[in-house]
């Protein structure tokens, strides 16, 4: 595109010299319509407006709700995208973006609603962007929320070639009344654990660390499962749990929700208990997956520092009261999840 300067005496190529510094703003143009299809493919009721303007909308009456609460939660993959990167693996990280924040709000009673993703890098490169930015849309296909609008930045000197960072944000709403505050928990309750379907997406500094200090290859076959390189299994995408959750949440059995995240069970569970109350968990009561059986080993990582880093194999703790444990986890398990019961709620100590 040619303009003249002020004076009007000359053309100035505006766009070539911005391109020049590394920015090119017809190629966020095409990516743009690139992704189109993908958000479109994740529309739901309350959904208005497609990608391009300079704000989302969304109707919550079209949604269903007469007097809503907005639950909001923001999020990343942190370090796992360095793996992703040396991989040169993308197809799932989007994934693990949409996981870490709509588990956060499923956990409050919310149903996610809709989903905005940010998108920074160096150069913009189309092809592996897109691919990013459709396995976001597939995790909201997963959590049954709408992506609905994002922001891709190119920001040359700031970041590495090659390197991108990601960040996501995700609204949810309920009834007025009806969040999940977890007042009713009570020692006696029963602690069901879903499990995971890997290291899903904390703790990864650690095992960045305890790959290269083992010296293996993320390009070889992971020492715990010969079927899959050690950076495939690695980058397994983190569960959405949201619909096994909600169907749980239905039957009004449910007393508490904890994502498991970073801190591991150590740490999250005490976030949702009720003074007076404490806890303990059977770490038999599940199988620990290989990976983390690898991963303490290979890093001679203490027991203690593996419950409070990772998952271990449990990606959600559900509360509920003893006698109506078995009807909650059969429905969880009729909704594909993995359910065992790791523990109970006990008086605490002070």
């Amino acid at each position: 595109m040619k303009r003249k300067d002020s004076d009007g005496n000359r053309d100035v190529q505006w766009t070539d010299r911005y391109k020049a510094a590394g920015v090119d703003i017809d190629a966020g143009n095409r990516f743009v319509e690139r992704i189109k299809p993908f958000a479109k493919s994740t529309d739901r009721p309350g959904t208005m407006a497609g990608l391009g303007s300079f704000g989302a909308l969304f109707d919550l009456k079209a949604a269903g709700y007469s007097d809503p609460i907005l639950v909001s939660a923001t999020d990343g993959v942190g370090t796992k995208l360095r793996l992703a990167t040396d991989c040169d693996r993308h197809a799932g990280i989007g994934i693990d973006l949409v996981a870490m924040c709509v588990n956060d709000l499923v956990v409050q009673g919310a149903v996610p609603l809709f989903f905005l993703d940010y998108f920074a890098t160096s150069k913009l490169d189309i092809e592996r962007a897109a691919i990013v930015v459709e396995s976001i849309a597939e995790g909201c296909r997963q959590a049954g929320c709408a992506l609905i609008g994002g922001e891709t930045a190119e920001m040359p000197g700031h970041y590495a070639p090659g390197d991108y960072d990601l960040a996501g944000f995700a609204v949810g709403a309920m009834e007025r009344g009806d969040a999940l505050t977890a007042e009713s928990i009570r020692p006696g309750d029963v602690i069901l654990g879903l499990a995971s379907t890997g290291v899903h997406s904390n703790g990864y500094s650690l095992v960045r660390k305890i790959v290269a200090d083992s010296g293996a290859k993320l390009d070889e076959p992971a020492p715990f499962d010969a079927a899959r390189t050690l950076g495939e299994a690695l980058l397994t995408p983190t569960r959405i749990y949201v619909r096994a959750l909600l169907a749980a949440l239905k039957t009004g059995r449910v007393k508490g929700l904890a994502h498991i995240t970073g801190g591991g069970l150590d740490e999250n569970i005490p976030r949702i208990l009720p003074e007076g109350c404490d806890f303990e968990v059977d770490v038999t009561a599940w199988p620990r997956p290989a990976v983390f059986q690898w991963l303490q080993q290979a890093g001679e990582v203490s027991e203690r520092e593996m419950t409070r880093t990772f998952n271990c194999g449990i990606g959600m703790a559900v509360v509920v009261d003893a006698a109506s444990a078995g009807a909650v986890r059969g429905i969880l398990e009729e909704h594909g999840e993995t359910v065992f019961e790791i523990g109970r709620i006990i008086p605490s100590e002070g």
